[in-house]
């Protein structure tokens, strides 16, 4: 429970967070329906904007298409959109660049200032980057509902890139594995994608099958307790026999074993990089050489703020992280000429059993050090995870994307 958020929303609270300049954490919207109305500038060349509801102000998001933009000197449109109108954003606003390539000066520029605008913005605002390649602007619909809607509430800072075009559809029909889950992520996943119409195999280990049952009663699909350490020729044999194969993979099983370097004897480091790395990668070698992940699949890891930016005492968890990053790149290419994709999230600070259990100083620096002065919910990385599997999102394929409400340091 934040308390802090609680009492800054107080009326004593709030005169104290104005006074002494605290952090000022904006209460966030997470439902599905998008930030409106929209005010659009710059190129348009996104039929999906002409469909935006407009309006006056205040506007629930600002959008401006920056694929135009080729020059340094370019660039003094993005000052000549947003300078009169980003004080005119409400509450739990959504900025949104679109870009082209970041190959070129002026398109690299657009980075930092998606990045910088949404260090600026209050009041649970965030401002994400999207390049759209040439040919791909049909494949952007999924992302821009997604990044306007409350379902990306603890999304911001980020850099998207959609490089091709895509279907749209539904879950609906598709089989979906989740494995870790019994609980927490796993579990917000779990539910995300059995609200989305797929079934959902519930995998976790077999100490954590009375949870795990709850969890897959609870989204209509199937409870397997399964080590996924073990050979992964038992989860490919029971994919294909009873479901004919999978349509999406989320790779949400982890460990921590926490020493620092010098205390961390090689069980603790060899058990973390099992878990969270090197039984992902079998898994995906065996579902891709035996046709096991069905066309148009999707596979979603799940990495960490620690795996971009480090964290003490986590050498071993930090590394495994880093890899699931590292076997997204290696495989967006691979997934690619399948017709498939795969993505990753990384989690910030979230709001967990775990996370509750960590010393008071260390947990609130964890929740105010970001844009948005708070922890995320389990929620925010499910709702990222669903837009990556979402049949929409053919085009999003080898992107990380942290949920963590954009950390002020490290990453």
């Amino acid at each position: 429970m934040d308390r802090y958020q609680k009492f800054a929303s107080s009326g004593l609270g709030r005169q104290l967070v104005r006074r002494l300049g605290l952090p000022n954490p904006h209460p966030l919207r997470r439902d599905a329906a998008l930030a409106t109305p929209v005010l659009v500038g710059g190129a348009s060349r996104l039929s999906f904007l002409k469909q935006l509801e407009t309006g006056s102000a205040p506007h629930g998001a600002l959008v401006f298409d920056a694929s135009d933009i080729s020059s340094v000197s370019d660039l003094r449109q993005l000052h000549d959109f947003f300078h009169p109108v980003i004080t005119q954003l409400g509450p739990c606003g959504r900025v949104i660049v679109i870009g082209r390539s970041p190959d070129s000066v002026a398109q690299r520029a657009l980075e930092g200032f998606v990045r910088s605008v949404g260090k600026e913005l209050r009041r649970g605002g965030t401002a994400n980057l999207v390049y759209v390649a040439d040919g791909a602007e049909d494949g952007v619909e999924s992302t821009l509902r997604f990044l306007l809607s409350g379902r990306s509430a603890y999304v911001s800072g980020q850099v998207i890139t959609v490089s091709a075009a895509s279907p749209t559809g539904t879950l609906e029909g598709k089989v979906a594995l989740v494995t870790g889950a019994s609980r927490g992520i796993g579990e917000a996943i779990a539910t995300a994608l059995g609200r989305d119409g797929a079934h959902v195999i519930c995998l976790d280990v077999p100490a954590a099958g009375e949870d795990l049952s709850k969890v897959a009663n609870a989204v209509g699909g199937s409870a397997l307790q399964l080590d996924i350490t073990g050979d992964p020729a038992r989860l490919t044999s029971y994919l294909l026999e009873r479901h004919g194969g999978v349509d999406v993979v989320v790779h949400n099983a982890g460990i921590t074993r926490d020493k620092t370097l010098a205390r961390m004897d090689s069980s603790l480091w060899d058990s973390v990089l099992e878990v969270n790395l090197a039984c992902q990668e079998r898994i995906n070698t065996a579902l891709l050489e035996g046709d096991v992940l069905r066309a148009g699949g999707r596979i979603v890891g799940v990495s960490s703020i620690a795996g971009i930016a480090g964290n003490v005492g986590q050498t071993n968890y930090a590394t495994s992280k880093a890899g699931v990053i590292g076997m997204v790149n290696s495989l967006a290419p691979v997934l690619a000429a399948r017709g498939a994709t795969i993505n990753a999230v990384a989690p910030g600070f979230i709001e967990t059993k775990m996370t509750a259990a960590v010393p008071l100083m260390t947990r609130e620096v964890g929740r105010r050090m970001n844009s948005l002065s708070q922890g995320g919910l389990p929620v925010d990385v499910a709702e990222t995870v669903a837009w990556f599997a979402s049949p929409g999102s053919g085009g999003v394929n080898g992107n990380v994307v942290r949920v963590c409400g954009q950390m002020l340091l490290g990453a």
